[in-house]
C-alpha cells in the first residue's frame, strides 16, 4: 500500500495557514482520516491579511495505480500547490510502508523496486540571492533594474515554478506566474520551468516599472523546484518598495 494522503494530514502554505481537506469520497478511512482522491479541494487559514493562500485542490502526478471509484488516490509526495501556485507543504503520519509503483504495470505483475527517482525522497535545495531588495518609488526610481538569481539542486530534477505575490499597503494584493517571464517587464532566463540538471541558475530581471508598478510594500518572488518524485524545496526573495 503506498503512502495515501488523509484528511489527517498536516496542509500548510509558505505563510504557515493550516489546511482542511474536504473529502469528496469518504469511503476509506486509515487511521480515522478519509483518503484524499484528485480534485479534492481544501481552505486555508492563511495569516496573510492583503493576499492570502485561501485554498487548493489536489492534483495526483499519477505515480500510483491505486483509485477509489476510478479517481486517482493521491500520495503524501504528490506535489501540489495552493490556488496562487505557492508549494504547500505536507505531512501525514499514519504508518505505512511506501511502495508506490509506476501505474502502468499489468494487473497480476509483481511490481519492481523502486527506481532511483522515485526513491529519491531528498527535497531540492533551493536558494534566492539577495534574499532582499529595498525600492524607493518616490522620486521616481532610476533605471536600474531588480535582479534576483536561484540557485537550485537535486538528483533528480523535473521542473519549477516561479510566483511573485504582492502583499501591499493598499486592501488587495495580486499574484504573477513568472516562469515564462512577462515580454518588455519580466525576463527570466532560462524560461519555462523544465529542469533537466542536477544544478540550475535562474536570473530574474524586473524592469524598474514593472516593479513601482507593484506599489508600497513587501512583495515576495518564490521559486519552487519538483523532484521527478513530487517532493520540492523552495525559497524566496523580498522587494520592500517605500514611497
Amino acid at each position: 500500500m503506498p503512502r495515501l494522503l488523509t484528511t489527517n494530514a498536516t496542509i500548510t502554505c509558505p505563510h504557515g495557514g493550516l489546511g482542511t481537506t474536504i473529502p469528496s469520497l469518504p469511503k476509506w478511512q486509515i487511521n480515522g482520516g478519509y483518503v484524499c482522491v484528485e480534485q479534492d479541494t481544501g481552505t486555508l487559514a492563511c495569516p496573510l491579511l492583503n493576499n492570502p493562500c485561501i485554498g487548493y485542490t489536489l492534483q495526483s502526478m499519477g505515480l500510483n495505480a491505486t483509485k477509489i471509484d476510478d479517481r486517482k488516490a493521491i500520495l503524501v509526495t504528490d506535489f501540489n500547490t495552493t490556488i496562487g501556485k505557492l508549494p504547500l507543504q505536507i505531512s501525514d503520519t499514519h504508518q505505512v510502508f511506501d511502495e508506490s509503483t509506476p501505474a502502468a504495470i499489468p494487473a497480476g505483475q509483481t511490481a519492481p523496486p523502486p527506481s532511483e527517482e522515485m526513491a529519491d525522497l531528498i527535497p531540492p535545495i533551493v536558494v534566492a540571492a539577495p534574499p532582499s531588495t529595498p525600492f524607493k518609488i518616490t522620486p521616481p526610481p532610476t533605471p536600474v533594474p531588480v535582479v534576483v538569481t536561484f540557485t537550485l539542486s537535486a538528483n533528480h530534477p523535473s521542473q519549477w515554478i516561479l510566483i511573485l505575490i504582492t502583499v501591499p499597503l493598499a486592501p488587495l494584493g495580486r499574484s504573477f506566474d513568472l516562469t515564462n517571464g512577462i515580454p518588455g517587464a519580466v525576463t527570466v532566463v532560462p524560461a519555462g520551468g523544465r529542469w533537466t540538471t542536477p544544478n540550475l541558475t535562474v536570473t530574474v530581471t524586473m524592469t524598474p516599472v514593472f516593479v513601482a508598478g507593484l506599489g508600497p510594500g513587501r512583495h515576495e518572488l518564490y521559486l519552487t523546484g519538483v523532484s521527478q518524485r513530487g517532493v520540492s524545496g523552495h525559497d524566496k526573495s523580498i522587494i520592500v518598495e517605500t514611497t
